[in-house]
């Protein structure tokens, strides 16, 4: 009897010795599945060193791409000494899956994203001093100071919004496209969500009508790994976000997205496509986000050598290696743009101290309830 009970006991340890092994090797490849699906790309280049494009692209890429990520440095500075307030989301880190897609596209074409959208304006002209305003609540900000962080918006460079509401945008994208269509203007529309946006039914029902009425539209997933906090591998069974594309027939790729050249490639073929009346295109942009999801994230469910490991290809540190080593400008050059852009960065902030807060008579305006408002017609 004693001898059983020995054998039972071991028996017993060695059995829940081999079980906690078992779950410690599961845990060790789910983070490397979570880290591999950001970062591999079917067919996708390596960095390039040799320089592919005119010299008026890099530079576009490399001012854009440092503006935006200093302006957004320092919005997560003001946020820390409560100067603006509310939700901010960063965009430190995705620099490339704005600046590469503007370069693709033309004037006239129209951008619509969800709520980390300070980047998109910045890079498409917006002045830095009215993006700043706006999140700072002030009346000479982009939005009028009614927006804040979530809901920036510019008609004059087509950028419409700044969407609170995960994958509210989607269905909106699709109806600008489908705008452009009907009035012939041979322009598109480029509609930005989250990894976390493909959940939602908007989205299936969105891709089913762009690809039944070819409109002009492309659908760019932004993956950077976590919707909020929580990675694409325990929210889905489907991993590879652009194959959900393929479901409704729709060409779909995936793009390394911290390699602004191969954004801007993946974007140009899609752009081809919808102006050649072929219609849309999904593109899943594999990119990281450096900050959390918003700057109340303790960012908990990844670590610091993850993040370290995606900063090794920063995607503005490889347009500046490109620049450098193929000679297209000197590293003073890009010091001379560096000071600039510091210098707009810092006239935002004293632009947005010294503005006024909207009147209150001003929450009656821009909404349905006013009178005579301009866009209700019989």
């Amino acid at each position: 009897m004693v001898l059983l009970k020995f054998w039972k006991v071991h028996f017993h340890l060695i059995w829940r010795l081999s079980v906690g092994a078992v779950f410690s090797h599961l845990t060790i490849v789910t983070k490397l599945t979570i880290m591999a699906a950001t970062t591999q790309v079917k067919g996708a280049a390596s960095k390039k060193e040799k320089a592919s494009y005119p010299k008026e692209t890099y530079m576009f890429w490399f001012e854009s791409m440092l503006l935006m990520r200093k302006f957004e440095e320092k919005a997560g500075q003001l946020y820390g000494m409560q100067k603006i307030r509310g939700f901010c989301h960063l965009y430190i880190g995705q620099e490339a899956c704005a600046a590469g897609a503007i370069s693709a596209l033309r004037r006239g074409d129209k951008y619509i994203t969800a709520y980390r959208d300070h980047a998109h304006p910045l890079a498409l002209g917006t002045s830095p001093n009215a993006v700043m305003a706006e999140l700072y609540g002030k009346e000479t900000g982009v939005s009028k100071g009614k927006g804040g962080s979530m809901h920036i918006f510019d008609k004059e460079n087509h950028f419409f919004g700044g969407h609170g509401i995960v994958g509210a945008q989607i269905p909106l994208g699709a109806g600008i496209g489908f705008a452009e269509k009907y009035n012939k203007t041979g322009n598109l529309c480029i509609c930005y969500m989250g990894d976390g946006a493909v959940r939602q039914g908007a989205f299936h029902e969105a891709l089913n009508l762009a690809m039944i009425w070819k409109i002009p539209v492309i659908f760019v997933i932004e993956n950077n790994g976590y919707a909020m906090g929580t990675s694409v591998q325990r929210t889905s069974n489907v991993h590879e976000l652009y194959t959900l594309g393929e479901a409704y027939d729709m060409p779909s790729e995936p793009v390394d997205a911290m390699n602004v050249e191969a954004v801007h490639d993946a974007v140009s073929r899609a752009a081809e496509r919808a102006r050649a009346c072929e219609g849309p295109t999904l593109l899943e942009f594999r990119t990281y986000r450096y900050k959390g999801h918003s700057m109340s994230d303790p960012q908990k469910y990844r670590t610091k050598e993850e993040v370290q490991q995606y900063k090794q290809r920063d995607p503005l540190e490889q347009v500046r290696q490109t620049i450098l080593t193929n000679k297209i400008v000197t590293e003073k050059e890009l010091e001379v743009i560096e000071v600039k852009v510091n210098a707009q960065v810092e006239e935002s902030v004293k632009f947005a101290e010294e503005s006024n807060y909207p009147d209150p008579s001003e929450a009656m305006k821009d909404i349905y309830a006013e009178p005579n408002y301009p866009f209700i017609m019989d």
